[in-house]
């Protein structure tokens, strides 16, 4: 089976910072790859805070995961702290996906790159629906809301 390859973008317009910890490390003694998982989903939320959305309510709509692709490049152990860049890119009718670029902060090494695609659902008749026009627009320029 051939290896995933996974681009990344250019530009990032977020990142936040995230600190392994203790309930992060599998038994090899590095972080598991659900905990990267769930780093990358803390990243998402804190993204979508900074833009003035929630999953729950970006344009009116909530998000849903479709896919998620991980390309691990390195461990990342207890108290390391990582840096999670966070990029919207490839819209399409329903959805789009989030790039993301990890990194062990102090010595700049890249722990992993990943994407997670989302689609736009509203929770309360459970269907997927169109991507918001404002929520496209806003990142047709590569631009975020200070």
């Amino acid at each position: 089976m051939a290896r995933i390859k996974l681009d990344l973008p250019e530009h990032f317009p977020y990142t936040t910072e995230l600190r392994v910890r203790i309930t992060d490390i599998n038994y090899g003694g590095h972080m598991g790859n659900d905990s990267l998982l769930g780093l990358l989903h803390e990243a998402r939320v804190r993204f979508l805070k900074h833009c003035g959305f929630s999953e729950l309510n970006v344009c009116g709509l909530g998000i849903i995961m479709a896919d998620s692709v991980i390309v691990y490049k390195s461990e990342a152990f207890p108290g390391e702290m990582l840096e999670i860049a966070v990029a919207v890119t490839d819209f399409n009718q329903y959805g789009c996906d989030f790039g993301y670029r990890v990194i062990e902060k102090t010595s700049g090494r890249e722990v992993a790159r990943a994407k997670t695609g989302i689609v736009f659902f509203d929770y309360a008749q459970r269907t997927i629906q169109h991507v918001p026009p404002a929520f496209r627009e806003l990142f047709a320029a590569d631009a975020v809301p200070a």
